[in-house]
This record gives C-alpha cells, structure tokens and sequence, in this order.
C-alpha cells in the first residue's frame, strides 16, 4: 500500500536482509547508488489516503548515506 503518510516514529525496527539476500540489488544499486543496502521492517501510525490513523507494519531499504527507500505498508495490525 502507499499513498500513506507517517504519524510517528517507527518502532521495533529489524533487518530481515541484507547484502547478497536483497532479491532487488541491482536495481537498488541502479536507482539509487552504491551502499550497504537492508531491507528492514517496523511499526508506526500511519494515515491512510482515506483519513483513518492505524498501527502498521512497514517494510523499507536503506543504505547508510542514501537513507529510506520504497516504503510500504505490509500489514494494518489494528
């Protein structure tokens, strides 16, 4: 799901890949350079396009110095 926009910080952050795991690092590399690219998940309130405010699991890459990339919502846990 995007569209969405953060209402806090985000919370119980994890690595659930990195390295030669990321399914997609070459097209990271392409789009967005070279770096220690993971891909991590944690909670925070979202709003969604409709107006409501819910708890949901997000899913992101990040490298160090390129910062959060392709954030989504992966699951509403309220």
């Amino acid at each position: 799901m995007t569209g969405f926009k953060l209402r806090s910080e985000i919370t119980n952050i994890e690595v659930i890949a990195s390295g030669r795991k990321l399914r997609i690092m070459g097209l990271l590399r392409k789009l967005y350079g070279k770096g220690r690219w993971r891909k991590l998940k944690g909670r925070a309130l979202v709003e969604l396009p409709a107006g409501q405010v819910v708890l949901a699991e997000l899913h992101w890459y990040e490298a160090h110095g390129i910062g959060r990339v392709d954030m989504k919502v992966k699951r509403l846990l309220e």
